[in-house]
């Protein structure tokens, strides 16, 4: 079983991206040969600073390094690194209904939010369904708001074998974790890095601390019960990164009344901290060796290349272009 997964170099990572992405990625290896990308061909819908472009990409590098991906199990490669991608995207994007792209829940949402709509951000899906097809992907973890561009990527795949032979794309499934498919910002909005709302993985520690402890909670005074106490943002985020029992026992104790959120909030943050440390501590020893970073992303990028050359292969001499 082959699975994917893919993760844009637009800014640092944060728990959203390690909880939704990350995590569920790096779990999977002992099930399957899992590939791993670097999207930046995806970031040039929103980036448009070739200098961070390229630091972002390594950061990301680093980071999926750092929290567990393994090189000698996995492939982990830049996007840009294969460029087939690109005539794939092509291929399908004749394919491709506007009326499907056009109802794509992100590219609504993006530019309802005053992000200006580009050729890119609209075929973003297509691009993702050639990211997805070009591996002969069976699985695709996903967090709950990317599962739609699987569907497009199915329907595409299905639309192609229909039109040029029935065993040409292999369709994939989508392996979404529930618990933790939405992960909420610090204003109670999904985390995402265009909300400005997140909790970096790497973040240093005075910024951090002051991001969690200005979190906004409803005026109720500490003895005040709390019966809405699992809806309280500190709680769902230290769910995430405190062991359940600790996390129940907070949750009760704001339910009962009695706990401060000002108490609260620390120890979300002390939680948080530790949580990550062993990963911070990986961090620093791989950012000292930037050539092995580099190797390992030219390496997977010609390992991906030995998987995606066949199957573009047979496209071409389906569609006749070969």
């Amino acid at each position: 079983m082959r699975i994917l997964t893919g993760i844009q170099p637009s800014g640092q990572l944060h728990i959203g991206n390690y909880f939704g992405a990350i995590k569920p990625a790096v779990d999977l290896q002992p099930r399957g040969d899992c590939t791993y990308f670097i999207a930046d061909y995806h970031s040039m819908t929103s980036l448009f600073d070739g200098a961070a472009r390229r630091q972002y990409t390594r950061d990301v590098a680093l980071d999926w390094l750092a929290c567990g991906l393994d090189p000698q199990k996995s492939l982990l490669f830049r996007q840009s690194d294969v460029p087939e991608v690109c005539e794939l995207m092509w291929i399908l994007g004749t394919l491709a209904p506007m009326g499907l792209l056009e109802r794509a829940h992100s590219y609504k949402d993006k530019t309802a939010r005053g992000i200006s709509p580009n050729v890119g951000l609209f075929a973003y899906p297509v691009l993702m369904a050639a990211d997805i097809l070009l591996y002969d992907t069976n699985l695709v973890p996903v967090g709950r708001d990317q599962k739609q561009h699987v569907e497009i990527t199915r329907d595409l795949a299905i639309k192609f074998n229909l039109a040029y032979g029935a065993d040409t794309l292999v369709i994939p499934e989508s392996e979404i974790r529930d618990e933790t498919a939405v992960v909420p910002g610090l204003d109670g909005q999904k985390m995402s890095k265009s909300y400005g709302n997140t909790l970096e993985i790497f973040g240093e520690e005075k910024p951090t601390r002051k991001k969690i402890m200005s979190i906004v909670m409803d005026s109720r005074t500490p003895a005040e019960p709390k019966p809405d106490a699992d809806k309280n943002l500190a709680i769902q985020l230290l769910k995430l990164v405190a062991p359940a029992d600790v996390a129940a026992d907070y949750e009760n104790r704001l339910r009962a009344g009695g706990l401060g959120y000002g108490d609260l909030k620390k120890a979300l943050f002390e939680h948080y901290w530790n949580f990550f440390a062993p990963y911070r501590a990986r961090r620093a020893e791989l950012a000292a060796d930037a050539a092995y970073v580099e190797s390992v992303l030219k390496d997977g990028a010609a390992r991906a290349r030995a998987i995606a050359a066949p199957v573009l292969a047979r496209v071409r001499k389906a569609t006749g272009l070969a």
